[in-house]
C-alpha cells in the first residue's frame, strides 16, 4: 500500500515541460509557451501530417518560434493533438511568423484538415518550483509526456502552491535525475478549470511500471515527518479537480 501511495504521489507531481527548453531561456520569468489543441479530420491524417511537417520545418524551426506537435493518447481529449510554440515571450509575439507565405500556408494547407480548434492557451513556468536544469532540450529522448491538469479550489491558491512547494523541495532532494516543471495558465479559462499543468517526461511507457522512488522517505527528511499529513490535506483541500493525459511527441509533424 505504501509503495502504491508513493508511486501515485510521484506521478501526481511529475510535471508540464512542454517540453522544450524553458531552462535554455536567459530570462525564464518572461518565457511562455503557446499551445493550441486541435481536433484533426481523421479522413485526411496523412495529408495533415505532411502539411503540418512542411509548415513547421519552414516557419517554426528556430527559436523563439520553434514548434512541436504532440498526439494526445489518453484522457478526455484523446485523439486530438497539441501544436506548441516556444519558449517565447510576449514581446516576440509581435514579430511572430506571419509574412512570407506563413499565414497562407496555415490557412490553405493545415486548417482544411482540422475539424476544430479546441483551446489556445499560454503557459508560464514557475522557475522557483520547477527543476529542468538537467534537461538538454532534446524532447526525442523523453517522447512520452505525463500531463496532469489541476483546478484550484476557489480561494485556495496559497494552499495549492504550498503543496507544490513541498513537492519541489522533495523532488530536488531525491536521488537521481528528477526533471519536472510547474506551469501556470496565463489567462482565465472560465469553467475549463485548466489552472495549473504539471508534466513528467518518460523515455517510454515501460517507466510507468517502475517503482515510485523514495519520495516519502525524502519528504520526511527535508520537510519533517510531522508535515506528511498536512501535505496530503493540502492536496485534498486546494484542488477541486484534476485529470491526466499522456502525450506522445510527434517528431514527423514537428518538422524534425
Amino acid at each position: 500500500m505504501i509503495k502504491k501511495t508513493i508511486s501515485l504521489i510521484t506521478i501526481f507531481v511529475m510535471v508540464f515541460g512542454f517540453m522544450s527548453t524553458l531552462n535554455a531561456q536567459d530570462d525564464q520569468s518572461s518565457a511562455v509557451l503557446e499551445s493550441i489543441m486541435l481536433t484533426p479530420d481523421y479522413k485526411n491524417l496523412k495529408t495533415l501530417g505532411d502539411n503540418m511537417r512542411e509548415h513547421n520545418a519552414k516557419f517554426h524551426a528556430n527559436e523563439p518560434y520553434n514548434a512541436e506537435v504532440y498526439n494526445i493518447s489518453t484522457g478526455p481529449n484523446a485523439g486530438s493533438m497539441v501544436w506548441m510554440m516556444g519558449p517565447t515571450t510576449y514581446s516576440h509575439l509581435d514579430a511572430r511568423p506571419s509574412g512570407d507565405g506563413h499565414d497562407e500556408h496555415w490557412r490553405d494547407k493545415v486548417m482544411p484538415y482540422i475539424k476544430k480548434i479546441e483551446t489556445i492557451e499560454f503557459w508560464k513556468m514557475d522557475s522557483k518550483l520547477s527543476n529542468l536544469a538537467m534537461m538538454d532540450g532534446d524532447i526525442s529522448k523523453t517522447p512520452v509526456i505525463f500531463v496532469r491538469y489541476h483546478e484550484i479550489e476557489r480561494g485556495e491558491i496559497p494552499g495549492a502552491f504550498a503543496f507544490l512547494e513541498y513537492v519541489s523541495k522533495t523532488l530536488k532532494a531525491m536521488d537521481g535525475n528528477n526533471p519536472w516543471g510547474v506551469y501556470v495558465n496565463e489567462f482565465r479559462q472560465g469553467n475549463l478549470g485548466r489552472h495549473i499543468a504539471t508534466v513528467g517526461f518518460m523515455k517510454n511507457w515501460a517507466e510507468m511500471d517502475e517503482e515510485g522512488g523514495n519520495f516519502k522517505e525524502t519528504f520526511d527528511k527535508v520537510n519533517g515527518k510531522e508535515n506528511w499529513q498536512l501535505f496530503q490535506d493540502l492536496g485534498e483541500k486546494s484542488f477541486s479537480n484534476s485529470w491526466d493525459e499522456i502525450w506522445n511527441y510527434n517528431a514527423y509533424m514537428s518538422g524534425k
